[in-house]
């Protein structure tokens, strides 16, 4: 099976700065949405994805392998704050998708911390596979609000895990098989608060590259309003003549405004 990928980030329209961190190595992919302000959530969310990036020099990559590398980019982020007091408040989300290693073949390991969010594309079916650490969706679970007032609660970009807690957040991870067809859209929520889930899924269903389709997701985001930095990856599972995952990443980069 061929396993393409593609990404791309962009600023928006808003903010001055670029505090998403985007990692599309090989078969590891991560986007982590800072915060903090005076750049300082730039910082947590680039040590995310470059501890992340280890998990890629890995032969063979576990769920637990996952978790470790989480809560090391979660001391890490520590350690920066009390290297650098001016960073204190810093932090970050993370959420990917890796190819691990479980019952001997390889899975899709989806894990999130925060309220970025990973989609999964099949047979016709668009669904969110994460759920969202905020206040707002506890409130939805609570039946106190609808999935409508949600989308436009004032409390809506209030996270209840975040790395960079002295802490470490309980990771979400799901572990399951892979199946040829299959795409993932891994995104910050400057594209999920500006697109619905329908809109998300027209593109994705239309255009067939995953760089194409990461690029047009991140356009249509900031057509939208861009009221926040905008980063999307597109991973593509092609059929292929057997169950081993032969990877197609390495040209596709990210692409857009880094500022």
């Amino acid at each position: 099976m061929m396993l393409r990928a593609g990404a791309a980030t962009d600023v928006g329209r808003v903010r001055k700065h670029n505090e998403d961190s985007v990692l599309a190595e090989r078969s590891v992919f991560v986007v982590a949405d800072g915060m903090g302000g005076h750049a300082a959530g730039e910082v947590a969310s680039r040590i995310v994805v470059e501890t992340m990036a280890g998990l890629a020099d890995l032969d063979r990559v576990r769920p637990e392998d996952v978790v470790a590398a989480l809560t090391e980019a979660n001391t890490a982020i520590l350690q920066s704050v009390a290297r650098h007091p001016e960073q204190r408040g810093m932090g970050t989300t993370a959420t990917g998708l890796a190819v691990v290693t479980a019952g001997g073949s390889d899975h899709w390991a989806v894990f999130n911390v925060g309220d970025s969010r990973v989609y999964r594309f099949i047979g016709g079916d668009f669904a969110l596979v994460t759920v969202d650490h905020s206040e707002v969706r506890e409130m939805v679970d609570a039946g106190l609000i609808t999935e409508a007032e949600a989308a436009r609660h004032p409390l809506r970009n209030v996270v209840t895990r975040s790395l960079g807690t002295e802490s470490m957040p309980t990771p979400d991870v799901w572990v399951f098989p892979p199946h040829p067809g299959e795409r993932f859209v891994i995104c910050s929520d400057g594209l999920s608060n500006e697109l619905d889930r329908d809109e998300i899924r027209e593109i994705v269903a239309a255009v067939d590259d995953p760089q194409d389709a990461a690029e047009a997701l991140v356009r249509a985001a900031v057509e939208a309003g861009g009221r926040d930095n905008v980063t999307v990856i597109v991973v593509a599972l092609d059929s292929g003549d057997d169950g081993d995952f032969d990877v197609d990443t390495a040209p596709r980069s990210a692409a857009g405004s880094q500022e």
